[in-house]
């Protein structure tokens, strides 16, 4: 799969140091363009094309706000997450109403971005699959199934499937950089190895989740999964 192509917006320049670092260290990304003003903004992401906008909110020029309804006027294909101090509950309402995905309140530590980024990654790949997508599917890129978990037997999963698991390993594979194998992933999410192995092959079968086959020099090969 093809890099996401991402845009910083922010007017200190250490801090967009820090966030383009962040940005280097997740797999995944290519920083495409930066702009430290409102006007460069919506001139960079025209021009670079992103799929997604990490943008601050209060720049010298304009504010996040109008950013993003100037984004929205001018039917941008992007995707934008607020990264700010701003902890307005009328702002934030006013944000979410425009269609960003995320408000990371500044200061902020790497596994938040991180997080944020491995989910939209998780998003993109979804979005970007030449299948049509099921419930289960929206579930997971909305979150409602971690907000409402679902019955163990509400969808047609396979006698022994439940969906709480199932979610639990799309996370884990998410926040993964490179592809794991049965064993990693049983020994990150605390399950037994069979158990992982089988919900890696449903997945796997579903198109959910992509097969690598590693070949070693000495033994059997081995299967590696990644979303």
């Amino acid at each position: 799969m093809e890099p996401i192509r991402l845009v910083i917006v922010e007017d200190d320049p250490m801090v967009m140091e820090v966030n383009s670092e962040f940005v280097a260290r997740i797999a995944g990304y290519q920083l495409v363009g930066k702009a430290f003003t409102g006007a460069e903004a919506v001139q960079v992401i025209e021009r670079a094309k992103p799929d997604l906008v990490l943008l601050d909110y209060f720049l010298p020029d304009r504010d996040g706000l109008s950013i993003l309804k100037d984004i929205r006027r001018r039917e941008l294909p992007v995707v934008v997450i607020l990264l700010t101090a701003n902890r307005s509950p009328e702002h934030i309402q006013q944000i979410l109403r425009f269609g960003a995905v995320d408000y990371i309140f500044k200061p902020f530590r790497f596994e938040r971005i991180r997080s944020a980024l491995d989910q939209y990654r998780y998003i993109h790949s979804k979005l970007q699959a030449d299948r049509q997508l099921e419930q289960a599917d929206m579930d997971v890129i909305t979150g409602m199934r971690l907000a409402h978990p679902e019955p163990q037997n509400a969808t047609n999963l396979p006698k022994g499937l439940n969906q709480r698991t199932l979610q639990q390993i799309l996370h884990y594979l998410a926040k993964q950089t490179e592809p794991k194998s049965a064993e990693e992933v049983a020994a990150g999410t605390g399950l037994a190895r069979v158990t992982a192995r089988r919900y890696l092959e449903y997945l796997q079968k579903k198109g959910d989740i992509q097969l690598e086959i590693q070949y070693g020099s000495i033994g059997r090969p081995v299967n590696r999964y990644r979303l």
